[in-house]
């Protein structure tokens, strides 16, 4: 089992249970007691799990996600420029499914497309695709507070009725080994079953999550394009090898 594939069962585990013990691991991922440690080491210093004796545990609770009225104002030209970018994927007469988030949301000023029709589960999302009179369907579900994002289950049962000709994806962070993550796990599943749902899908990362991991895992970067409008030069080499980029000049 490859690297990345034990982190994910590591992380999967540990969601499901919350602690997990290194023998049970050990029989699991069927490796090494010392491969595991490593594999516990590595994830511990990347803040997504906390090792305990005999095993790990979920780490300590983080502050909560940041809202959209507080994402809103970071990183804005660069998040212009990555919506811009995405919103030039857009074809005349697609359906496409736009994930909550701000790089997502700013996108829709910039979608030029005819007769375009649109599934969100952001709430930001559905009032601008209104106002800008662009055909839109809001998922039913639970909202979250802070973000405004449609999650649960429902959600995901509400999906399961359209098939998309892209999809664009926030992401928190985008790693060489552990892809594309976001905080919340129920979010996660709703991203991914987005990318199931569509023929092309795109991750809209700026330049500050590169490098960046957060908890529940969205994607391999295999899976979907990479918008960005700046990919660090440390980076570019080892990304460009696991999947496409679509970046500014």
């Amino acid at each position: 089992m490859l690297t990345e594939e034990r982190y994910r069962v590591i992380l999967e585990r540990l969601q499901e249970r919350g602690v997990v013990k290194l023998q049970e691991l050990v029989e699991l991922l069927e490796a090494s007691e010392s491969t595991v440690r490593r594999d516990l080491i590595d994830l511990e210093e990347r803040r997504l799990l906390k090792r305990i004796h005999g095993g790990a545990a979920l780490p300590s609770q983080k502050a909560p996600e940041p809202g959209m009225e507080e994402k809103s104002f970071k990183n804005i030209q660069q998040k212009n420029a990555v919506a811009k970018l995405a919103a030039q994927q857009v074809q005349d007469g697609e359906s496409i499914y736009l994930d909550a988030g701000t790089t997502t949301l700013a996108m829709i000023p910039f979608i030029e497309a005819s007769n375009v029709t649109v599934v969100t589960n952001g709430l930001s999302h559905i009032e601008a695709l209104v106002s800008k009179r662009i055909n839109s369907y809001l998922l039913g579900g639970m909202m979250k507070i802070r973000t405004k994002a449609v999650i649960g289950s429902i959600a995901l049962q509400n999906m399961d009725n359209f098939r998309f000709d892209r999809c664009f994806l926030g992401t928190n962070g985008v790693d060489i080994e552990m892809g594309y993550t976001t905080p919340d796990p129920e979010e996660a599943l709703i991203k991914r079953r987005a990318h199931q749902l569509s023929a092309t899908s795109y991750v809209l990362a700026d330049s500050s999550k590169i490098g960046e991991v957060t908890f529940a895992k969205l994607l391999d970067l295999s899976e979907a394009t990479l918008i960005t409008e700046s990919l660090p030069e440390a980076w570019r080499k080892s990304i460009a090898q696991k999947t496409n980029i679509i970046e500014g000049s």
